[in-house]
């Protein structure tokens, strides 16, 4: 076990738009590069909240190298940090990587020491013009996020860090002018994450990814950072070392919650950060998409076909938990023929898929390890199928029928439905941006 791992002070060269991140673990040195568009305000970068915006991100992008062998101590010996920033980081490396733990079954929660000298400094809230920076995915959700923004007049750019297949092919559908960032990983690490001896898994990218953005919402000016984060995304995994561990624990309302503040608290409150799509359930996305056919064809959810090396298969490999999840909330919206064509066959039709279904259901195992929706929110549209006449004689849903019936029984599986299609009010969006959504999302 290695004593301790350092994060170093970062920079950020406003001519060629270049910021570098170290860190140093077990004796060796990381450096990881971002390349930001052309363009930068070269005041913005030079202010007191971009820098210390800039060295929150090292932070943040730190967790990539700390895992490598996840050591009890932090030190940033020459970053300052508030005692909420100091709360922040923390809770970036043990919630954050909370499946990362769970998965190799190390016990770090409650447990990590960080090393950083105490800043106390209040810093002036930019000037920053009243647009909207909207990360794309290239999944579903953004891309209702996407219809809502323009359906109520907000103006916004898409936004993603190294773009590819499906990212590419929605923006370009999208038709706006995106701010695209590319970042390099140190190469030794990624060889070094599938050697013995060294730890690998999931890191919070959305975190991550958020944290970027921030950098560009200053330097090229955008005063709100739009996430299309679903209530879903706050439903943990399972139980380890005393606390639940989410997949999508940088996805949930409570992560929202606390970057939120993080990041208006460097910007002097010029910065906003809120998801808006938190108020509706992964089926009630699923129903507004269907609104709009442009793109269907071009989106994707599947992570599988997806890596970091870029586009390697079709858009849908249609054998994963997420392929699967995602034509289960469709199907009670979306007629038959439209679902068919985007993933290019009936995946409930298919006895081999039983055993994911069941999962994403609470029938069987635990929650994948994926992006998915609630358990019940599954349950209750596999319900729905149950009496849909496109759907009740497929495979699997004839299979989990009468199970599904014996463990929640009908009153409470047409229940989790109805509830499933009711906004929630616990979320995080302006009251006037609110208002507009909702007199749209119908």
């Amino acid at each position: 076990m290695t004593d301790q791992f350092l994060i170093e002070r970062p920079s950020f060269d406003v001519a060629t738009g270049k910021a570098e991140f170290a860190y140093g673990l077990d004796g060796l040195r990381f450096v990881e590069t971002l390349l930001l568009p052309p363009g930068a305000s070269a005041a913005a970068a030079a202010s007191p909240s971009f820098l210390k915006l800039l060295d929150l991100t090292a932070i943040v992008l730190g967790v990539s190298y700390f895992k490598l062998k996840a050591p009890f101590e932090i030190a940033a010996p020459n970053i300052a940090l508030t005692e909420a920033e100091q709360a922040f980081a923390i809770d970036v490396y043990e919630n954050g990587l909370g499946e990362f733990y769970a998965r190799n079954n190390l016990m770090r929660f409650g447990k990590l020491v960080l090393h950083t000298p105490h800043d106390v400094q209040v810093r002036p809230a930019p000037s920053l013009p009243n647009r909207t920076l909207l990360p794309i995915g290239g999944g579903k959700d953004s891309l209702v996020s996407v219809d809502l923004l323009s359906h109520t007049g907000v103006t916004f750019s898409p936004f993603a860090v190294n773009p590819k297949g499906p990212i590419l092919t929605s923006v370009e559908k999208i038709g706006t002018a995106p701010v695209y960032v590319t970042r390099t990983l140190d190469p030794e690490m990624i060889r070094l994450g599938k050697e013995p001896g060294y730890y690998n898994g999931h890191v919070p990218s959305t975190a991550i990814n958020s944290m970027i953005a921030s950098l560009c919402a200053l330097l090229y000016g955008y005063n709100q950072i739009v996430l299309s984060n679903e209530r879903s995304a706050s439903e943990g995994n399972v139980e380890f070392d005393g606390r639940e561990t989410n997949h999508q624990y940088s996805k949930s309302l409570g992560f929202e919650l606390l970057i939120a503040s993080i990041l208006s608290d460097a910007t002097g409150g010029a910065l906003k950060y809120f998801s808006l799509l938190r108020p509706y359930s992964e089926a009630r996305i699923a129903s507004l998409f269907t609104h709009e056919t442009k793109f269907d064809h071009v989106f994707s959810s599947c992570n599988r076909n997806f890596r970091l090396a870029g586009h390697d298969g079709p858009l849908w490999c249609g054998e994963c938990p997420k392929c699967h999840f995602v034509f289960l909330i469709f199907a009670p919206f979306m007629p038959k023929d439209r679902l068919l064509s985007i993933f290019g066959r009936d995946l409930l039709d298919d006895p081999a898929h039983e055993g994911s279904f069941r999962e994403l259901a609470g029938l069987a195992g635990q929650k994948p390890w994926e992006c998915v929706g609630e358990i019940l929110e599954a349950a209750a549209c596999l319900y729905t199928l149950t009496r849909h006449a496109d759907w009740h004689e497929t495979a699997v849903v004839r299979a989990v029928k009468a199970d599904l019936f014996s463990q929640y029984g009908e009153p409470a599986l047409q229940a989790a439905m109805a509830e499933c299609l009711t906004d929630s009010h616990d979320h995080h969006i302006p009251p006037t941006l609110a208002a507009k959504v909702a007199a749209y999302a119908v």
